[in-house]
C-alpha cells in the first residue's frame, strides 16, 4: 500500500499505500490482515454523494485549489457512491485479538503463492534484473510484495476506488480511534485520485481496488501512484494494472525512495541473554531502528557473527505468537524500510521471507539477505 493490513503492537496505520505511509499505511488494526486478497465485491447503496453537503463543499475546495474546471469536480465527486461495507472494513478488530505470526506467515510462505511466485519471476526474469541493477533493491524482495499485495495480480479488488475514497473521506467511522485524522487522510487521498486521472487520462469511476482505495498489482494508493510510479517498460504512459514493468520498478522506485541501501541485510536472528536482558529498554523505540550491535548485546541480545559486524542501528522486533513463546529479530535500517510499504512488522517479514523462498527455489539461485 502501498496495502493494508493489520498490524502488532508494532504496526502502525494504513499507507502507501503505498504506499504506503505514504501508501500503505491508512487503517489502525490489531490482527495482521491483509486488504485486497480477503475483500468481497461491495455491495453499492443508493447514496450518492451528489446529496452530500460536505462532499460538494470539498469539491468547491478542490476546484479552486487545483485551478479546475468546478462542474467537473462536483460531477466526479458526486457520482461517488456511498459503501456501508467499507465503514466496517476499515474498523480496527476488536480489542484481546490475538495476534500471531505464525499463522500470519502461513497465511503468505504456502505453495499456492510460492508456486505463482516462481512462474512470475520466470517470466519477468529480464525486468527484475534489470530493476535490482538500477535501484539496488534484491528482486527477492520486489517479487514478495507483489506477491503478499495481490497473489501476483489475482486478488486487485473489486472496489471502485472512487467510492471507497469518498466513503471513507466523508463518512469515516466515528468509533476509530483516529477518525479524524484518517479521514482528513482519505479526503487528500480522493484529491489525489483526481489529480491521477487528469494526469493519466483515466476516468476515476473506472479504478478499481481496495476498500480503503489501493490500486494495480502493488496496491499503491493513488498519493504513491503520483509520487512513486515510474514508466519502467518506455511506452510513455504508467500502468499499474497492465504493465509488468512498470509494476516492477515501482516497487523498486518506492524502496529506493525510502532509503533502501544497497547490500544491507534486513534482519539478523537472535539469542537472548537472559540475565542481561532488557525488553523494556529494547522494545521502546518500537521498530525504529536505535541501537547499533554492540548496545544490543549490552542489553541482553545475543547476535550472530553478521551481526555483530553489522555497521548501523538496529531494532529488536518483536512478533506475538498467540500464546505461545513471542519471536524476536535484529532489524536494520533496510527492515525499517520494508515497513514504510505497510507499517507492520508482521508484513515486512512475511513480503522478505516469501521473496526468498522463491528465490531459493529458482535453478541456479539461493536466496540472499
Amino acid at each position: 500500500m502501498t496495502h493494508f493490513s493489520s498490524t502488532s503492537r508494532l504496526l502502525g496505520t494504513l499507507t502507501t499505500l503505498l504506499l504506503c505511509a505514504v501508501s500503505g499505511a491508512v487503517l489502525a488494526t490489531t490482527t495482521p490482515r491483509t486488504g485486497a486478497a480477503k475483500q468481497r465485491p461491495p455491495t453499492v447503496g443508493e447514496v450518492r454523494y451528489e446529496q452530500h453537503a460536505g462532499a460538494m463543499a470539498f469539491a468547491q475546495e478542490v476546484a479552486q485549489r487545483n485551478g479546475w474546471d468546478a462542474h467537473w469536480v462536483r460531477q466526479q465527486i458526486g457520482q461517488a457512491q456511498h459503501l456501508p461495507s467499507v465503514t466496517r472494513l476499515v474498523l480496527p478488530a476488536p480489542s484481546g485479538t490475538p495476534r500471531n505470526w505464525t499463522a500470519y506467515r502461513a497465511r503468505f510462505i504456502e505453495p499456492r503463492r510460492i508456486q505463482a511466485g516462481l512462474g512470475y519471476w520466470t517470466a519477468h526474469r529480464d525486468t527484475l534484473a534489470r530493476a535490482e541493477a538500477e535501484f539496488g533493491v534484491p528482486a527477492s524482495l520486489i517479487v514478495g510484495v507483489i506477491g503478499v499485495e495481490t497473489l501476483y495480480g489475482q486478488h486487485l479488488g473489486q472496489f471502485r476506488v472512487l467510492d471507497a475514497l469518498a466513503t471513507l473521506a466523508f463518512d469515516f467511522p466515528e468509533a476509530h480511534p483516529r477518525a479524524q485524522a484518517r479521514q482528513a487522510f482519505f479526503r487528500e487521498e480522493l484529491e489525489h485520485l483526481l489529480t491521477l486521472a487528469r494526469e493519466s487520462g483515466r476516468d476515476p469511476a473506472s479504478l478499481r481496488g481496495s476498500y480503503a482505495g489501493a490500486m494495480g498489482w502493488p496496491q499503491f494508493m493513488p498519493s504513491s501512484w503520483l509520487r512513486y510510479a515510474i514508466d519502467f517498460d518506455g511506452d510513455g504512459r504508467i500502468d499499474l494494472f497492465e504493465s509488468q514493468a512498470d509494476v516492477i520498478g515501482s516497487v523498486a522506485n518506492y524502496f529506493k525512495a525510502f532509503g533502501w541501501q544497497t547490500g544491507m541485510p534486513t534482519h539478523y536472528p537472535v539469542q537472548f541473554d537472559r540475565a542481561r536482558l532488557d525488553l523494556p529498554t529494547l522494545l521502546e523505540p518500537d521498530i525504529r531502528p536505535t541501537f547499533d550491535a554492540t548496545a544490543l548485546e549490552s542489553l541482553g541480545v545475543q547476535l550472530t557473527e553478521q551481526g555483530r559486524r553489522h555497521v548501523g542501528p538496529m531494532a529488536l522486533v518483536e512478533l506475538e505468537n498467540g500464546t505461545g513463546p513471542r519471536s524476536y529479530v535484529a532489524g536494520t535500517q533496510n527492515f525499517y524500510v520494508v515497513t514504510r510499504y505497510n507499517w507492520s512488522s508482521y508484513y515486512a517479514l512475511a513480503v522478505i521471507e516469501l521473496g526468498e523462498t522463491i528465490q531459493s527455489m529458482l535453478p541456479g539461485r539461493s536466496p540472499e539477505r
